[in-house]
C-alpha cells in the first residue's frame, strides 16, 4: 500500500474517474477521500481504496487551510491544473 496523507496529489487507476488527477483530503484506513474541485467537490469527496490510486510527485502543503477556506474548490482546481512539482504557501 502506498503512503498517502492529506495534500498528496494522485491519479486514479480504476473506475469512472480513471486517469483523473485528484487531491487527497483525508485518509482513513485503506480508503482515501479525494477532491478535484470540479466533479468531486471538497464538501463531498470521493471515497476510494488506496490500491486504486497512483501517487504523483505533487504535494499540497497547506491542504487543511485550503479545505477550511471558502474557495477550496477553486484553489484545488488551480493547483491540479498547474505543473509545479511542489506547492507550498505563498511567501515561504
Amino acid at each position: 500500500m502506498i503512503e498517502l496523507k492529506a495534500g498528496c496529489v494522485v491519479l486514479s487507476k480504476a473506475g469512472r474517474d480513471k486517469g483523473r488527477k485528484m487531491a487527497v483530503t483525508c485518509v482513513e484506513g485503506e480508503y482515501a477521500y479525494l477532491a478535484d474541485g470540479k466533479l468531486r467537490k471538497a464538501a463531498s469527496p470521493k471515497k476510494k481504496k488506496q490500491k486504486h490510486l497512483q501517487l504523483t510527485s505533487q504535494f499540497i502543503e497547506n491542504m487543511q487551510e485550503i479545505l477550511l477556506s471558502g474557495s477550496a474548490d477553486a484553489q484545488i482546481r488551480r493547483i491540479l491544473a498547474s505543473d509545479t512539482e511542489r506547492i507550498s504557501k505563498e511567501g515561504e
